[in-house]
């Protein structure tokens, strides 16, 4: 061994040893620096650690590696260790644990990684009430890329639940900060929100009693309207409806709509 090599950290060197696919003894080096109560590396290691022995098949080691490395507190790694935690209990499925390892990640604080797990939160959450809190948390949290996804989740969660005028809000105050690989989803769905927004207007249009050419035009866009929206069912019953209606100049005035080309 020369003197180079003698000088090497254990750390680059377990790391050179992982590179070139060496993991037993990238681990054995990582397992020994873990296992150093006092070691300046000890919680680095550990995380390290928990990478080598996921690689190599060795799921309940890699957690216990993760775990030591949470338990030291270290703002860096014990965050990166409740990630890995995290992110292995969602492959596989294990929602309940994800959920507690994303909790860790909030507890040591480290602002990189707060935004990446209440977005994960959100994703895991339990009810839209919940997904609601994290996604709006996690457009708070400092990361404008972050920030941009959560708001554009958001704003589908607000169109789903029939809220397109305050999903339209979000997304438009996501277009002022959100970097511009992230603009063309959100511009889709903010046109999305508008859809739905004129389906409504249409609606009350239509409800409102309007006279028959403009109830009759309201009838025509929301029914040309739905299909881009995927209900092709409620366009025919707005069609029903308008062709069907009693006054008959408003029937009339429908038919002529229907029949031409759109």
């Amino acid at each position: 061994m020369t003197s180079s090599e003698l000088e090497t950290p254990p750390l680059d060197t377990a790391r050179r040893l992982a590179e070139h696919g060496d993991l037993d003894g990238a681990a054995a080096i990582l397992a020994e620096l873990a296992a150093d109560p006092d070691g300046p590396d000890r919680a680095q290691a550990a995380v390290g650690l928990a990478v080598v022995l996921e690689e190599r098949g060795d799921a309940e080691g890699a957690r216990a590696a993760a775990r030591a490395a949470l338990a030291t507190g270290h703002p860096e790694y014990a965050a990166q260790a409740a990630c890995h935690l995290a992110q292995g209990f969602e492959r596989e499925g294990r929602a309940e644990q994800a959920r507690a390892a994303w909790q860790a990640v909030l507890g040591v604080g480290t602002a990189a990684y707060v935004p990446l797990a209440h977005l994960a939160l959100a994703r895991l959450a339990q009810s839209p009430g919940e997904a609601d809190n994290e996604l709006r948390a996690a457009m708070e949290a400092g990361d404008d890329q972050i920030a941009a996804h959560a708001a554009l989740r958001l704003a589908e969660l607000l169109v789903e639940h029939g809220e397109p005028a305050e999903a339209a809000e979000v997304l438009l105050d996501a277009l002022e900060y959100a970097p511009q690989d992230e603009v063309p989803a959100l511009r889709v769905q903010l046109g999305i929100a508008h859809l739905e927004l004129a389906c409504a207007e249409f609606a009350e249009t239509v409800e409102g009693g309007a006279d028959p050419r403009t109830s009759a035009l309201a009838i025509e866009l929301l029914a040309r309207t739905l299909p881009l929206r995927g209900r092709d069912e409620d366009a025919r019953r707005v069609w029903t409806y308008g062709l069907e209606h009693a006054d008959e100049s408003l029937a009339a005035e429908v038919r002529l709509r229907y029949h031409r080309e759109a």
